[in-house]
């Protein structure tokens, strides 16, 4: 390598000088400055210095402010045209400690001869030194911090509930109480919002020619960073239903089925509640049996009326919750066709099927149809309604897709609800009892990577 040692470069004739060719790199020396090429309005950042306390700044540098520990006051160097300084808030932590920027004698920033507050989490912002009217004027400001992308981690509590991956997305399927604790929370807040099934216990189904118990109530939200096809009742659309979540525990309850009724006065009893955070789904309505009222009880979805004649079945989304998140039980026929068949108990998707006897068209009271949902990773239904009985020869009301129980019929036995599913049990042929409902179920999906 050749040196030259020289003072002074200047060209031989005109006003151009070219150091190197094309496709050269010229670079100074390490530890070098230089001088009189005018600046382009850019600092050096010293990335190796850390500031945590006081300090002056220089021209031309961009420092990193930690405020961790405390709030940090900067000293504007002397201005003069074309000065320029940058400060970057390291830790993302100057609006719990500000930075305090000072300048230098009697100098203005802005305007105005005062300090500035630096006190906005992620800011970064530069100062140029324009003249002695308006001092230093910020001529760069970000007010937020471009962080990379971090996701929740979450733990699962309690007999038989399980954590499993499915793609990107975790699966917390509680199949009885536990709790969904929350260890830590992701970035942006978008990825602690998460996706959920709240499924409430069946009703039971009514005796000697009972009414098919009303399934659980069904409620479901699904979360834009969680993809899957959700059911037709997913309630992502509205804000009360979505929830975003905390580093904390969340408790998870999932009701019971009611149990099918065992004397003809006393109708099924009503499924047990579901709850997850603020969602609540309601026990389906137990199905009615043989007494004076003979009609279906309320809940998610209603219960069917025993197989009398006029009688309605139990109201469905009881206490009301939007999406609805159940329907109500059928009805039973009315004269001059005699009342022997019981009505189906509502779904999630479909109030239960009215029944009518006789001639000329006989209907059985089947349940009404659940909703299908893929927050499993597999397409699965739930919350389907119990089937009616038929008390005369024949077939009975089948069960509403999801768990619904079948009534009881020639030559077949009335069937429970589902397990887990919310299903509404099956209501009892004269003098059969009715059968219990099914229990419910929660699960939430969440993104983890």
């Amino acid at each position: 390598m050749s040196k030259i040692e020289v003072n002074t470069v200047a060209p031989q004739c005109g006003t151009t000088l070219t150091l190197g060719e094309s496709g050269d790199t010229v670079t100074l020396g390490t530890g070098a400055s230089q001088s009189g090429f005018g600046r382009t309005g850019t600092v050096d950042w010293q990335t190796g210095d850390i500031k945590t306390g006081t300090f002056t700044a220089a021209d031309g540098k961009g420092y990193f402010i930690n405020t961790t520990s405390g709030g940090v006051t900067v000293n504007l160097p002397a201005g003069a045209a074309g000065t320029i300084v940058s400060f970057s808030d390291y830790a993302r932590t100057w609006d719990d400690n500000a930075v305090t920027v000072t300048p230098n004698g009697s100098e203005k920033i802005g305007g105005i001869a005062g300090d500035a507050s630096l006190n906005t989490e992620g800011q970064s912002v530069t100062f140029l030194y324009q003249d002695s009217t308006q001092g230093w004027i910020n001529i760069q400001d970000s007010t937020s911090a471009v962080t990379g992308a971090s996701f929740m981690v979450a733990t699962v509590s309690g007999s038989c509930n399980t954590l499993t991956t499915s793609g990107n997305c975790k699966i917390a399927k509680f199949v009885g109480p536990g709790t969904f604790t929350v260890c830590s929370v992701g970035n942006p807040a978008a990825n602690n919002e998460v996706s959920y099934m709240v499924v409430a216990g069946g009703g039971g189904g009514g005796k000697t020619a009972g009414g098919g118990g009303g399934a659980g109530g069904f409620r479901e939200t699904k979360s834009p960073v969680t993809p899957y096809t959700a059911s037709p009742l997913d309630g992502q659309p509205s804000a009360p239903n979505r929830i975003t979540v905390t580093a904390t525990g969340f408790p998870i309850t999932v009701g019971g089925g009611g149990a099918g009724a065992t004397s003809a006065p006393t109708p099924g009893a009503s499924g047990g509640v579901s709850t997850f955070s603020t969602i609540t789904s309601a026990g389906g309505g137990g199905g009615g049996s043989d007494n004076a009222s003979s009609c279906g009880a309320a809940g998610g979805s209603g219960g069917g009326p025993r197989a009398n004649l006029n009688k309605s079945g139990g109201a469905g989304n009881t206490p009301p919750v939007s999406p609805p998140q159940g329907n109500p039980g059928g009805n039973t026929g009315s004269p001059p066709y005699p009342g022997c068949n019981a009505a189906g108990g509502g779904g999630a998707t479909q109030a239960g099927i009215n029944s009518v006897s006789g001639t000329p068209s006989p209907t059985m009271g089947d349940g009404g149809t659940g909703a299908t949902t893929e927050i499993s990773a597999s397409p699965v239904a739930y919350a389907g309604g119990g089937g009616g009985p038929n008390n005369n020869p024949g077939p009975a009301g089948d069960g509403g897709t999801g768990g619904g129980g079948d009534g009881a019929g020639c030559g077949q036995s009335e069937s429970a609800g589902t397990v887990n599913t919310g299903g509404g049990g099956g209501g009892g042929k004269s003098p059969s009892c009715g059968n219990a409902g099914g229990s419910g179920i929660v699960i939430i999906r969440y993104k983890f990577q």
